[in-house]
């Protein structure tokens, strides 16, 4: 029996990875009702990583964090055996902005924190944790604080939440935050390879898409610089007369000066407004590209033996596509399992010499079918299964 496997990505703001799925699906065996179909959920570490997870088996416990601005908001973790996935955009990313109102100097990322403490309390030993779609451009302060580091001021009292905070930080105290953390692996789902400051940061590249300003992108650089000077002093500080690994970090050099451990450059240093830069110097975080992970949690090089063809997807095919988007990392599963791969899309503006550079063979878009943009959007699953079809016909 032939089998079909489909792992698109969202198509953003029209439908969800599950409902792209079913109306392929849908199309497909209206057009060859011998054909088995089969979905594996996809998500890039941002939006819909959590749901993914559900899907993929995980199973999701609720719980009630901090959102952006403090506001309290239903959450949770998904969890399998002794794994929790935690995805900060459902927590406290733009979406979860009241009245979708930025905040861009006082943002928190404490909510993800919140979520990850509850995984670890529960017994998790390892969080995977999706940082893309942050509203905050706090350098993790918040994600940090949360699981019992203490952020203070020149008079000992704790830093105002968000960006602005940091232009008071004075000291870092991590004793609440190693013992919580004793023997908990953290592994961080990030697609961007942006340092923490400067021209290519956190705050530069990504503040304007959260509300900031010139002056506002200006003092946040200013910040996270100075909360990446406290951090490296204090953590070299740590390392004084003991072994970098245990903390999760390289031992330095014994030169006889106090060591330091500077990580603000590290790509993916300035994911999610600087939770990138937390995770690697304080939580002791691999970072990894967020479609590899989702994928593995959801077991797609096992769904795709024996697969006859792999439907991958997302809204728009472009140039950003081919910057290890979802759709690539699919594709990139399917060459590897020996899989010909064909995606599906609203848009596509891809040549077909790109689609193969990428590993795609063809793709299916919405508006080959229907040219206005918008009616796509507001009601694609029509069309999909119409695509469906088309794909199905085609199959051999």
């Amino acid at each position: 029996m032939v089998r079909v496997v489909v792992a698109s990505d969202k198509f953003k703001g029209s439908l969800g990875s599950a409902e792209v799925a079913a109306a392929v699906r849908d199309g497909v065996l209206r057009a060859r009702p011998d054909v088995t179909v089969e979905w594996v959920p996809v998500a890039d570490g941002g939006d819909g990583t959590l749901a993914a997870a559900v899907a993929a088996g995980f199973e999701l416990v609720p719980v009630v964090a901090s959102g952006p601005t403090g506001a309290p908001v239903w959450s949770g973790f998904a969890r399998l055996g002794d794994t929790a996935v935690v995805e900060l955009a459902d927590v406290c990313g733009l979406v979860r902005l009241p009245g979708g109102r930025f905040a861009p100097l006082s943002a928190s990322s404490r909510g993800v924190g919140e979520v990850v403490a509850a995984a670890v309390d529960a017994g998790c030993r390892r969080v995977v944790l999706g940082v893309g779609g942050s509203a905050s451009t706090d350098g993790g302060t918040g994600l940090v604080r949360a699981l019992g580091a203490r952020v203070l001021d020149s008079r000992g009292d704790e830093v105002a939440e968000g960006g602005a905070g940091l232009v008071g930080a004075e000291s870092l105290e991590l004793g609440g935050l190693r013992e919580r953390l004793a023997g908990v692996e953290v592994v961080v789902a990030c697609d961007v390879d942006n340092p923490l400051t400067g021209a290519a940061g956190a705050a530069v590249v990504y503040g304007p898409q959260k509300g900031a300003g010139v002056v506002e992108v200006e003092l946040l650089d200013a910040a996270l610089g100075r909360w990446a000077d406290l951090v490296a002093r204090t953590v070299g500080g740590e390392l004084g007369g003991r072994r970098g690994s245990d903390l999760g970090v390289e031992p330095a050099l014994d030169l006889g000066v106090e060591p330091v451990r500077d990580l603000r450059d590290a790509p993916g240093a300035g994911a999610a407004g600087g939770v990138g830069f937390a995770a690697l110097a304080l939580l002791g975080a691999e970072l990894r590209p967020g479609i590899e992970l989702v994928l593995e949690l959801a077991g797609l090089r096992e769904q795709l033996r024996g697969a006859d063809l792999l439907v991958t997807g997302e809204g728009r095919l472009d140039e950003q596509t081919l910057r290890g988007k979802a759709v690539t990392g699919v594709a990139a599963a399917g060459a590897a399992g020996g899989v010909p791969v064909v995606a599906v899309c609203g848009t596509n503006t891809l040549d077909a010499e790109q689609l193969q550079a990428a590993g795609i063979a063809r793709a299916y878009a919405l508006t080959d079918l229907e040219p206005d943009v918008q009616r796509c959007i507001a009601d694609p699953t029509p069309l999909l299964r119409s695509l469906g079809e088309q794909i199905a016909a085609d199959l051999r």
